[in-house]
């Protein structure tokens, strides 16, 4: 793999697939995390969700990683 993205003749970094993937199980996460009533027990939410997002891309990336060699 380059480390590039290529959609329609535009090269995007391999980063932002993962980002959207990510972004994605981050939307279904909170909205299970909502309904279970997760949020009660947690001190400040805006920092529980930007640690799992930062948790969702480098666990994608490394999935990736162990997933190519």
């Amino acid at each position: 793999m380059t480390g590039q993205l290529d959609l329609y003749g535009v090269f995007l970094p391999g980063l932002s697939a993962l980002a959207l993937g990510a972004y994605g199980l981050f939307r279904m996460m909170t909205s299970l995390f909502t309904r279970i009533g997760l949020y009660r027990a947690v001190w400040h939410p805006s920092l529980f969700n930007l640690a799992l997002y930062v948790t969702l891309v480098s666990g994608l990336s490394a999935i990736l990683n162990w997933l190519q060699t």
